[in-house]
């Protein structure tokens, strides 16, 4: 939607054209996800029958992983992943308290179940459904993000986080991101991945200067092909065996329109996976 109706940092798109910077699909007998950089620059994306994308950046499924799953969980968890890297390769340390903050009722937030050892983390939602599934998909804490009062959002982050935070992961920007900045340690680091609360932010000079902050951009545009297809690789095998998961919905190709005016309503349940050829 975001590249579609151009109102990202990509601008207008040259119309007409096909939308869909990413999807699965099948090419020969092999199940594969593949990207676009449909909205992006000229061409057509995934959301049609038919894609053209060159077999170099087709990334194998794994073995019993569910493509729509593997769609709905895409581009959103690799962000997260090499949002992380990005800030180790920035001068951050190791292991620590982070937060990681997404709406439970937005696209750009969709809490998944990790397995791993790692540090707390702490997530934002918007709505009751929404808390409900970040807390069944193992946050530490949840913050109701039901206010753009910054002082009163750092507050409720304050109150959760097991100290000063290291890291903070924003898909978000907004009062949130301001908020969040609030409560990172000296030296700490802020990685923006999106902006699905606003595209401005009310963060403070005094909060960046007191404590040092550091405040990096990202986007998977930055990602090598090699970058791209591991984390794809990893993230479907995950998907696989059960262990990573991300709330979607499974729309046919043809109801397109009415699940875009949910999303952008704010109505839609979970990402929503538009499919093909039933």
């Amino acid at each position: 939607m975001l590249c579609a109706g151009g109102r990202s940092y990509f601008g207008v798109p040259r119309t007409p054209y096909v939308p869909g910077v990413q999807g699965v699909g099948v090419s020969g007998s092999r199940p594969v996800w593949f990207p676009t950089s449909a909205g992006m620059a000229p061409g057509d994306g995934s959301m049609a029958e038919y894609a053209v994308v060159p077999a170099a950046d087709l990334v194998p499924l794994p073995e019993g992983a569910d493509p729509v799953a593997v769609a709905a969980l895409g581009a959103v968890r690799h962000r997260r992943a090499h949002g992380a890297d990005l800030a180790r390769r920035a001068g951050g340390r190791g292991a620590g308290a982070r937060a990681r903050r997404g709406r439970g009722g937005r696209p750009g937030g969709r809490p998944a179940r990790p397995h791993r050892r790692r540090p707390p983390r702490d997530r934002g939602a918007r709505s009751p459904a929404g808390r409900e599934r970040a807390e069944r998909a193992g946050a530490d804490a949840v913050v109701t993000l039901d206010t753009e009062d910054v002082a009163e959002l750092a507050e409720r982050f304050r109150a959760v986080a097991a100290g000063p935070v290291d890291l903070v992961l924003d898909p978000l920007f907004g009062a949130p991101a301001a908020a969040a900045a609030r409560t990172l340690r000296a030296g700490g680091r802020l990685v923006n991945l999106g902006s699905s609360a606003a595209e401005t932010c009310p963060i403070d000079s005094a909060t960046i200067r007191s404590r040092s902050l550091r405040l990096l951009g990202y986007t998977n545009n930055e990602l090598a092909p090699e970058q791209r297809a591991a984390a794809m690789t990893l993230i479907a095998e995950q998907s696989a065996l059960g262990r990573l998961a991300v709330a979607y919905e499974a729309v046919p190709l043809k109801d397109a329109e009415a699940a875009w005016r949910r999303q952008a309503d704010g109505l839609a349940t979970g990402r929503i996976v538009l499919t093909v050829g039933e």
